[in-house]
This record gives structure tokens, sequence and C-alpha cells, in this order.
């Protein structure tokens, strides 16, 4: 069986280099597909990576209560053509802090504007949060402090600005102390938050920090808020903390019909588990089309072997009338598959790597923080794959030119 399969190796080698104009017009399909199968399920681990490392950023330790349309009035739909749920307040925030398992909790609303410092302008986010935002949050402040309770309480008009705002406004010069414009109005700048990069395609330093209830009454005029961030004592009572707080608001909204629920509340662990399916099924949605191109790489790869078949009636019939069996012939022409697939399979895995490694590096160029993240499952996948491929669309040539009767060969020549 060794010998058997080392003599057919080496006949299909020599066929091979023989044709190779040929061979890598006949692969080309298979490098390809396994190309855009590389790379799709390389760039759908670093997308994983990118998404759970955000999450990371927040804390594991977070449930997130956010306003929404209710199932029964449109839901999502109706959200998108621009209906404001306006329900949420910051009794429902007091309401929260009561139920056990609950540290502490902030409120938040955004908007956005124009801030203007002695001539320059920085477009911003500005983020109205409650004071308890810097003990929760993951960012750091840079330079000065937060805003306190007292000032939210007093409308206070104080900002905390992001670090990529102060750079924009100030350039290397101290903020802390100064007068920003919002609004025609003056807010002083009490402190500038770190550098904290991208988190979810959204970049944290161009956020500007105002206490919500300022936010609410001076600059939009309403008494609802978007956001409730809770942080839990105990992560291991999230599970049921979420349903403490869903019953919470059902009672406190006057909600029967969890259908007609005006909010939705989700922790870090919910948010892992749909983000992980929604990139799961997409990545295997782009690996099933790109199968697709592996599949025409394959039928061309049986029409160039059917092809060679009928080149080489004679080799065969000559290969036969010297004592080879049906099987020599079956494994030459099915091991000229396998290896023009093989070769395709790993020229594609080296071309999906070096894509790959080209988005990182100008992803990372353009200071997006996507990770280089390879799938060792990924790529024997695809080796295996483009094998497969060899054997399953090599199998009928291979049948044909085994079962050619060799008198009838000879006479080709």
């Amino acid at each position: 069986m060794n010998k058997l399969i080392k003599n057919s190796l080496a006949i299909a080698r020599a066929a091979i280099k023989k044709n190779r104009i040929r061979t890598v017009l006949t692969i080309l399909g298979v490098v390809i597909g396994i190309a855009s199968v590389t790379i799709i399920i390389s760039s759908g681990d670093s997308m994983k990576k990118l998404v759970f490392g955000q999450v990371a950023s927040f804390g594991s330790d977070f449930i997130q209560t956010e306003p929404r349309v209710p199932q029964s009035s449109g839901g999502m739909f109706a959200q998108a053509q621009g209906v404001v749920i306006t329900t949420l307040k910051e009794s429902d925030r007091q309401a929260i802090l009561k139920l056990p398992y609950i540290s502490e909790a902030y409120t938040a609303l955004i908007t956005q504007d124009m801030l203007s410092w002695q001539g320059q302008l920085s477009k911003s986010m500005i983020y109205g949060v409650s004071p308890e935002y810097i003990d929760i949050d993951q960012g750091k402040l840079g330079q000065g402090r937060f805003f306190t309770k007292e000032e939210d309480s007093n409308l206070d008009r104080v900002v905390v600005l992001g670090s990529k705002v102060k750079q924009d406004l100030f350039g290397e010069s101290n903020a802390v102390g100064q007068n920003v414009k919002i609004k025609q109005m003056n807010f002083k700048v009490v402190g500038v938050m770190e550098p904290r990069g991208t988190v979810f395609f959204f970049n944290m330093d161009q956020l500007v920090f105002i206490p919500i209830q300022t936010v609410q009454k001076l600059m939009m005029g309403v008494d609802y808020v978007q956001a409730i961030t809770s942080q839990l004592s105990d992560p291991s009572k999230e599970a049921e903390t979420v349903d403490a707080i869903r019953q919470l608001l059902r009672e406190r909204h006057s909600i029967s019909d969890p259908s007609r629920d005006d909010f939705q509340v989700a922790s870090m662990a919910e948010a892992k588990g749909i983000l992980d399916s929604i990139i799961g099924a997409v990545t295997l949605l782009l690996v099933a089309l790109a199968a697709i191109s592996l599949v025409v790489g394959g039928v061309g790869i049986m029409n160039i072997m059917y092809a060679s078949v009928a080149e080489r009636t004679f080799e065969i019939g000559l290969r036969k009338s010297v004592g080879a069996t049906k099987k020599d012939i079956m494994a030459q022409f099915l091991s000229e598959a396998v290896i023009k697939t093989f070769l395709g399979g790993a020229i594609g895995v080296i071309l999906g790597i070096g894509v790959t490694y080209l988005v990182y590096l100008i992803a990372n160029y353009y200071a997006f923080d996507w990770p280089f993240a390879l799938s060792l499952n990924g790529i024997v996948l695809a080796i295996v794959f483009s094998v497969t491929v060899g054997l399953i669309f090599g199998l009928y040539p291979a049948r044909k030119a085994a079962n050619l009767d060799p008198i009838t060969a000879l006479r080709k020549e």
C-alpha cells in the first residue's frame, strides 16, 4: 500500500510539473476560496477579541437598563422611526439602589453640541451623567476632579473634558479652571479624563461630561434619562438581580404584560452571549458564501482532470498493459487532484494570513485597536476542506481513467 501511494504521488508530481500553467489555472479557484475562508474565520476571531475586550473594558459586574419601545407598540421598528420613550427617570435609579446586591448606580443622557474656547472649536458628544459615574466606570481622571452631587443638584455649569476634546481646544495648555462655551453658556472645566481610546467603535476621548441635571434642565429641557448603569456587589447574583430590576420597573411603570415593557435590562454576560451568537452566525454565513468559490474550483479541477484523462489515454493504456491495476490508475489521478487542491489550499491559507495581517497593520496605523488573530482550527479546516474537494471532484475522472480498456486506450495514439 505504501509503495502504491509513493508511486502514485511520484507520477502525479511529474504530471503536475509537466503542465505548470494548467495547474496554476486549475487551483486558482481553490486558492481564492481557501484564502476567503481563512480571512473570514480569522476576521471573526479578531472581531470576537475586539468586542469582548471592549465589553471587558466596561467591567463584568454591570447591569444596563435602557428605555425601549414596547413590542406591542412596534418595538425596534417604531424605535427606528424615531419614537422616544421618556419613562425612565432618576427615581428609577433610586429604587434600583434599594435592591439587594446593587452597590451603586448612575444615570446617563447623551446629546451632541459644539464647544468653543478662544476661537477653537470641538464638536463633541455631551454625556450627562450623575456624579456616581466616576466611581463605577473604568475611565480615570487625568487632571482636576469630577463634579459633585451638590454641583449636580445646583445645576452648576461645570464640565469634565475627554482628552481629545481638551487637546482640540487647549493643546498643551492647562484646561482646568478655564471656561468653555456650550449653547452660549459658560461652563467651568473642573477636570480632564485620561486617554481611553475607542470602546465599541466610539471614541471615548471625544466625550464631554456634564452633571445630568444640568443637561436635563438647562440644555435639553427634559426629565427622563437614557440609561441606568448598576454595579453589582456580588457578580454571582447577576441573573436574579436582572430579574429583580425587571420586576421592580414593571411595578413602577404599571406594566403587567412583559410585551409592554418600556425598558430593557441586560447584564454584561448576556451582552457577551448575544454578541458571540451574532458574530458566529455572520461568520458562518460568510464562510458558506466563500465555500461556493471552492465548489467552483472543484468543478474546474474535475473538468481539467477529464481533459487530462482524454489526453493521456495512451499513457493509461500503456501502464495497464505492463501490469498497472485499476487501483493504481485511480490512485494516480486522485493523487493529482489532491496534490493540486492541497497546493491551492496551502497557498490560499498563506494568502489569507497575509491579507489578515495587512488589515491588522492598516487598522492599527489609523489608531483602530483591531487585534490580529489566527484560528488554527480554521486553518486546519481550510486545508482539510481543500483536500476533500480534490477527493470528491477528482473521484469521477479517476474512475473513468481506471475503467479504460487498455487495448482501446493504446489505439488512441
